[in-house]
């Protein structure tokens, strides 16, 4: 599974750019497809997107001409709208009427296709695919002369995640919709107020985390003052993404206001207490099970070790040589010392079990490197449904959890035992409540209704 987006953003900082382009380097994780920066002076707007990394797309040239004080910036992975066009990597740039704007956008809108269906109708054109568009045309056909309630006018409209970064040529405003999907914090670096994703993105450019932008909020930046308004629509639940903790977000960031890392090593000490087995060594699926598999091996007492090690430099399109070369997809990425293994009993960590291959193919690689018995331990409930929110998730058919037991998927992965944490255990080790997330995902509580033609363009993917 791969998250939607990163966004990134800084204003009054005469090297708004390169802070951007750093943003970003930190945010990389949440989007590998493409990425882009828009920046203004006050008075008019540059730009540079393109596909790639953050690395490959931005040169020390290409950073030189994007000259102004305020920037934001977006990394992609797509799961609304075709990866391969260019009219779809962000920052979305615009002329209107009264100005320029750019926008960036992570999460994904349930209610997007009525919309644009709306939009064409009333003859607006539309040049890419994505749902964050959708959002641009909004804005610019409001019948308000004020940016800031034109903008209120479009998101007063919206249904779903979106945690907004919005730049015209006098104005930066953070957004996060009311239901407060995605995250997105607030920090300060020498007087100028920065916005992104993750607070690992402050941590590499020095600045200080200040707060979350919390769900239904506006922070306004302009004149140097910022200015805090809420989304004029009726109360909702609360329903941050539990899964941001499990998998998408860096261990070393906070969001929802909480330590990643401590969150998830309280996944692994929880799942110890559920599913407790007698075995020689804990290892983790590289990298988002090394976390839960310390706190596994420190409460249980089994001693920790790196059994698989994880090739960093393999790319979403390698391409197998020979189709009739098993499991080639996973060894490239994962190999496991038999000096380690060999003769062990071994409790295997992971995240998350989607349709089950992977999770076989690397059962057998480590009985192949030795082991003596293999028990998969999964750092989340099982996950028997789609998600609508910016998660890039299988259908519900192809999710093994929808309509597989906990036994049968054991006897799938050929596994000698497979545990999973319980939803109840997952939230205690938040330290929160059941209230504030969204666990769609676990148990099919949408927080909102996902229209029929939604849920269709999901299953044509």
């Amino acid at each position: 599974m791969k998250e939607f987006c990163g966004v990134f953003g800084i204003y009054n900082n005469p090297n708004a750019a390169y802070y951007t382009y750093l943003g970003l380097y930190a945010l990389q994780h949440r989007g590998q497809e493409s990425a882009g920066i828009a920046v203004t002076d006050g008075k008019r707007m540059t730009y540079y997107r393109d596909f790639g990394l953050v690395s490959s797309v931005f040169t020390e040239e290409k950073l030189q001409k994007l000259t102004g004080h305020v920037a934001i910036g977006h990394n992609r992975y797509s799961t609304s709208g075709a990866s391969d066009s260019p009219d779809n990597i962000q920052p979305i740039v615009v002329s209107y009427k009264y100005g320029q704007m750019a926008i960036a956008h992570n999460g994904n809108l349930v209610n997007a296709l009525e919309l644009r269906e709306q939009l064409e109708e009333e003859g607006s054109i539309f040049r890419g695919t994505t749902d964050s568009e959708v959002i641009v045309h909004l804005i610019v056909k409001s019948k308000r002369k004020k940016f800031l309630e034109k903008l209120i006018d479009a998101l007063v409209r919206l249904k779903g995640a979106y945690s907004l970064l919005v730049m015209t040529n006098k104005k930066l405003i953070a957004i996060r919709d009311p239901w407060g999907f995605r995250p997105l914090c607030m920090g300060e670096l020498d007087g100028s107020p920065v916005f992104a994703s993750e607070t690992c993105a402050f941590d590499l450019i020095g600045a200080k985390y200040v707060r979350d932008v919390e769900p239904g909020e506006i922070v306004l930046v302009e004149n140097g003052e910022l200015k805090s308004f809420r989304i004029p629509v009726e109360k909702v639940k609360k329903s941050q993404c539990i899964f941001e903790f499990v998998y998408f977000a860096r261990p070393d960031s906070k969001i929802f206001k909480r330590s990643v890392y401590e969150v998830r090593k309280e996944f692994g000490k929880k799942l110890a207490q559920e599913h407790p087995v007698d075995a020689d060594l804990v290892i983790p699926v590289p990298d988002s099970g090394i976390v839960p598999s310390l706190g596994f091996s420190q409460e249980s007492g089994i001693p920790f070790e790196m059994g698989l090690i994880r090739n960093h430099y393999v790319g979403r399109t390698f391409i197998k040589p020979q189709q009739k070369m098993r499991d080639i997809g996973v060894k490239v990425k994962l190999n496991p010392i038999p000096e380690i293994l060999k003769g062990k009993r071994i409790v295997v960590i992971d995240d998350s079990i989607v349709r089950g291959t992977t999770s076989r193919k690397i059962v057998r690689m480590l009985r192949e490197a030795g082991a003596k018995e293999v028990h998969m331990r999964i750092s989340s409930p099982p996950t028997k449904w789609p998600c609508y929110f910016g998660i890039d998730t299988p259908t519900k058919d192809q999710l093994i959890a929808s309509s597989h037991s906990v036994e049968e998927i054991c006897r799938y992965i050929e596994a000698d035992s497979l545990g999973y944490l319980s939803l109840k255990g997952m939230v205690e080790a938040t330290g929160g409540s059941l209230e504030e997330f969204c666990t769609a995902c676990f148990d099919g509580r949408y927080p909102l209704e996902i229209p029929p033609s939604v849920v269709k363009q999901a299953e044509k993917k």
